[in-house]
């Protein structure tokens, strides 16, 4: 795209029909953008635009945007296979003279359009930087001087937005030696130019501030944004470890910090905005402390008590407004470092806790105005903030970790503190119930949120009060009110503490407030039925001392069908119609309860009907899953307690199932698939003519071109396999079949996947029907194993070639092997078998393959030979060192490439497997009870007909450890090998 008069008016004239409020104008010009976008020098010519005086701002500025996200996709160039080729990377002359124009330009710039123009800076550096850009450093250096000299600020924040950006990878990368060198190259660059500007700057603010009126605002926050992108920056480039030059400048650093965490500006925080900018400075000031604080708490430590004092008097003193939540959390964050550090005696000092308890915590921890409109009007982002678990930071739960944190080393003395502070509130709530509700709040938050978990399990405990009495005097009471809308925050905390403790809780009190559970699911507060069915859906999991569940079918079956029912009322309340807590209860309860007929036909009407709703929009994915988990677990439950069921949920789910695949509804057809699968399984033959059309699309090759799809058609082909084989070898739908299994098994990433379909399709068919295509699946096997082989794909193909023996015999294994060439089979064997064989693991496929290869051993004329006694000695010594190391001992974890993360993105690229819908594993082996017992007797039997012969190939060939494992065996099931 050449830079012409002719391209001036074009890309103009489409970036303003690209604002038009019009949809036609639109749509033509992002076609006509798109089109062009694959031309050379495209990315040049809007550069040009965006620098064109003579252009309206509007559309300059609507050109940064498009430039901008052109960079984002096309300036490295994608491996994904799958993306659009139209999508043509940016040749590298025209790169080169994007770089070269890029800076300037962006310091030239309006604000807007300079922001834009920062952010597609930062896309160039993120991957050209510093390696392949070595002059933007000292562009950026030499510039930001010549904008101090004259105190441009707006060129100033630009540089320094710029660096932020680009410093930003030394925040989340690992560190590597490759690291480490780009960042002394920045360091040694950039870490003299931020200190002198950061130093000017605050000299700057200091001469404003002390002015008549304390300095204009309008001249101050520049200033103040400077400061604070210079602190970004100090945080970027000391995350790795303390460099050289800022430990020799820390005094000239820590100095300014300190002034901003002490010093007010009246006239700039008179305004929410100045308040919030200057906030945003002392936040990542706070940021920085931490950092010196976690990684150089020694060259700190000199610093160390006036910050805490700092932070501790500026935590006194801001307020409880939302605006100033992230100043508050970073400051208390500080002080939670510093309470576990050694340097905790700082909270020694008489009435020190006393006061950070009273001061600090207990009013961060009360309810704020803020979080009761939360609570209102936002309940997903109120119970994302305020859940068990979450790692949210909020003002709440930081200032519970506060006191966790001095705990640490005073436990007595806070939990004595904490446990007055909640009587005293309890006391001001019973005083004045209406009015004082918040105080009880409080009161259940702090006990809620200072218990402690036990590391990697549910069970948690407290030291502030007495579980069970607190349960019976302060939460029962809200439990059992009769208006289940009265002060939902206070119900909602009484459900939360409930949840928790749940374990504390014994079985009769449960029971005994179980009805009212199940009572709050009527509540109108989205909180309030969100926690109830939490609170129920966790009660199911809770497990007594011997793993076995506290709650059975039997406990809850009576309650079932008015649950069920108020569940899906709960589905009913608007923004609750896609409630995931909900959703789970449901799958949790239908996993839990016997499912008689009674339960079933309700259940799957409303689960259906649900399904038919969220197929025109699915916007949920976590409700989705739940919900096809939920119609997964009751059909298999129904079914396989009454069969006849079996045709009334195909008459409910078809027409739905059947709107997925017509409508190709993406996020639902892996889902489609695996119920599918389901249903199949649970049929009698001969199946009904519905299921053979799904077959029919089953083996068309363009079902598998999605592969998020390709587990789920493995899943359903395999049902389909099984229960209708007799159906396989008609108009030629094996060798449809058998392409499926031949396009699977040839790529690494589906592999697996293949040999599904060819075991499912050995274990199935006669012999007669697989002998005439045997040739066929040994070529494809034996070329996957030349051109790329895997651990993963040897181990397949051993547990395959098992497969087959046990099914057909070993001569009908060697036999079909060597038919495609020349004994093969022994190559094989000796390559591939015998060192794979080792690492099987799986507690089927280990017996599987351990019985296959002794029967090998012991059956098969080729191994019987005196000619190969070395390899019968060498598979043996893979048998016993199979079935007697552990499998830590055998296997060494296979690395596997990294997938391509762009794969994983988002809602539809990946394969979600349903955990009800599962195949039940068959054990094709399932008269051997015990395989260790088959392989020594049938050695003992085999040695009997050629005595002495055997001894000696075991002592040739078997490791000493591995004969020592086989006499142990041999002891221990009363076997000889003569």
């Amino acid at each position: 795209m050449e830079w012409n008069p002719e391209t001036l008016q074009f890309l103009s004239q489409c970036f303003l029909h690209t604002l038009s409020p019009q949809p036609e104008p639109r749509r033509a010009a992002e076609s006509s953008l798109s089109e062009a976008a694959g031309r050379p020098n495209y990315g040049l010519a809007v550069l040009r635009l965006v620098a064109e005086p003579s252009v309206d701002e509007q559309i300059r500025q609507a050109a940064a945007v498009n430039f901008k996200n052109h960079l984002r996709t096309r300036w490295v160039p994608s491996n994904d296979p799958n993306d659009d080729p139209a999508f043509s990377p940016i040749l590298e002359p025209e790169k080169d003279q994007i770089k070269t124009l890029i800076v300037s330009l962006m310091l030239s710039a309006s604000p807007r359009i300079q922001s834009q123009l920062s952010e597609a800076l930062a896309v160039i550096g993120k991957h050209d930087f510093p390696k392949s850009w070595p002059t933007l450093l000292p562009e950026l250096v030499s510039n930001l001087q010549k904008a101090a000299q004259s105190a441009d600020y707006a060129s100033i924040n630009g540089i320094l937005g710029t660096a932020n950006s680009i410093f930003k990878k030394f925040r989340y990368q690992y560190k590597t030696n490759d690291l480490l060198l780009d960042l002394k190259y920045c360091l040694d660059n950039f870490a003299a130019p931020l200190l002198e500007i950061f130093l000017r700057t605050a000299s700057l603010i200091d001469s404003t501030a002390a002015s008549a009126g304390g300095g204009s605002p309008v001249t101050l926050r520049p200033l103040f944004e400077s400061q604070r992108l210079c602190c970004r920056i100090f945080y970027s480039l000391n995350f790795q470890e303390l460099p050289e030059f800022f430990e020799d400048h820390m005094r000239e650093w820590m100095g300014e910090f300190k002034k901003y965490l002490t010093t007010n500006y009246p006239s700039v925080e008179s305004s929410a905005d100045g308040l919030a900018l200057v906030d945003e400075l002392r936040a990542a000031v706070c940021e920085n402390i931490s950092l010196y604080m976690e990684k150089n708490e020694e060259e700190f430590q000199g610093y160390l008590n006036d910050f805490a004092s700092a932070v501790w008097s500026l935590l006194t003193t801001v307020s409880l407004s939302s605006s100033r939540d992230k100043l508050a959390v970073t400051a208390m964050k500080f002080l939670t470092t510093v309470s576990t550090s050694v340097h905790h005696t700082l909270f020694a000092n008489e009435g020190v806790i006393p006061q950070i308890c009273q001061s600090i915590v207990i009013p961060n921890v009360r309810l704020r105005d803020e979080d009761e409109e939360v609570f209102e009007m936002n309940y997903v982002e109120f119970i994302r903030r305020d859940m068990e678990g979450s790692d949210l930071d909020t003002r709440r739960r930081i200032a519970c970790e506060l006191l966790k944190g001095i705990a640490t080393n005073y436990k007595k003395q806070v939990m004595d503190i904490v446990s007055i502070q909640i009587q005293n509130l309890l006391s001001s709530f019973a005083a004045n119930p209406s009015a004082n509700w918040k105080d009880k709040d409080c009161a259940i938050y702090l006990v809620v949120s200072l218990a402690t978990k036990k590391a990697g399990g549910t069970s948690v405990s407290t030291d502030l009060v007495d579980v069970q009495n607190f349960f019976a005097s302060v939460i029962v009471p809200e439990l059992q009110s009769q208006d289940v809308n009265g002060f939902p925050m206070l119900k909602a905390g009484a459900i939360k503490f409930f949840t928790m403790f749940r374990g504390h809780i014994q079985k009769p009190v449960v029971f005994q407030l179980f009805p009212d559970l199940v009572r709050f699911l009527g509540a109108e507060s989205n909180v309030v039925h969100s926690y109830a069915a939490n609170c129920i859906e966790k009660l199911l999991l809770v497990k007594e001392e011997g793993g076995n569940a506290r709650y059975t079918s039997s406990d809850i079956t009576p309650y079932v069908l008015v649950l069920m029912n108020n569940l899906f009322t709960a589905l009913k309340f608007p923004e609750s119609e896609e409630n995931q807590y909900v959703m789970k209860c449901i799958m949790r309860v239908l996993g839990t309860a016997e499912i008689s007929s009674e339960i079933a036909a309700p259940c799957i009407g409303g689960l259906t009907s649900i399904l038919n709703e969220v197929c025109k929009n699915p916007k949920s994915p976590i409700f989705n899953h739940y919900l096809f988990e939920s119609v997964a677990i009751l059909i298999r439950k129904a079914c396989e307690r009454d069969a006849s069921l079996v045709s009334a949920f195909e008459a409910s789910l078809f027409p739905s199932l059947q709107t997925i695949l017509s409508n190709d509804v993406t996020e639902f057809l892996p889902y489609a698939f695996q119920l599918f699968a389901l249903l199949v399984e649970l049929n009698r033959p001969p199946i009904s003519p519905n299921y053979m059309q799904i077959f029919m699309l089953l083996l068309s090759p363009d079902s598998w071109k999605r592969s998020s799809n390709v587990p789920a058609l493995v899943r359903l082909l395999q049902a389909f396999l099984q229960k209708a084989p007799h159906e396989l070898n008609q108009e030629g739908r094996l060798s449809q079949v058998l392409g499926i299994f031949n396009m699977l098994v040839l790529s690494p990433s589906t592999d697996e996947q293949g040999f599904y379909v060819l075991n499912t399709v050995i274990e199935n068919l006669e012999f007669g029907v697989l002998s005439p295509y045997m040739s066929n699946i040994w070529n494809v096997l034996f070329r996957r194993l030349q051109d790329r082989r895997t651990v993963k794909f040897q181990k397949s193909l051993v547990i395959f070639m098992s497969l087959f023996l046990v099914k057909h015999g070993a001569t009908n294994l060697v036999n079909t092997m060597n038919a495609v060439q020349a004994n093969i089979f022994l190559v094989i064997l000796e390559q591939f078998w015998i060192p794979t064989l080792k690492l099987i693991t799986g507690k089927i496929e280990l017996k599987l393959t351990a019985v296959a290869s002794i029967r090998l051993l012991c059956e098969s004329p080729v191994l019987l030979d005196a000619s190969v006694a070395r390899l019968w000695g060498k598979m043996l010594d893979s048998i016993v060192t199979l079935i007697s190391r552990p499998e830590q001992e055998r296997v060494q974890e296979e690395t596997t490439e990294m997938p391509d993360i762009a794969e994983n993105v988002g809602y539809t690229a990946t394969f979600v497997k349903l955990y009800n819908a599962g195949k039940r594993e068959d054990d094709p082996l399932a008269d051997i009870q015990d395989p260790k017992q088959f392989i020594i007797a049938s050695l003992a039997t085999l040695s009997a007909r050629s005595p002495g012969r055997y001894p000696q190939i075991i002592t040739e060939n078997l490791e000493q450890a591995n004969q020592e494992a086989l006499h142990a065996l041999c002891s221990n099931y009363n076997c000889t090998i003569v």
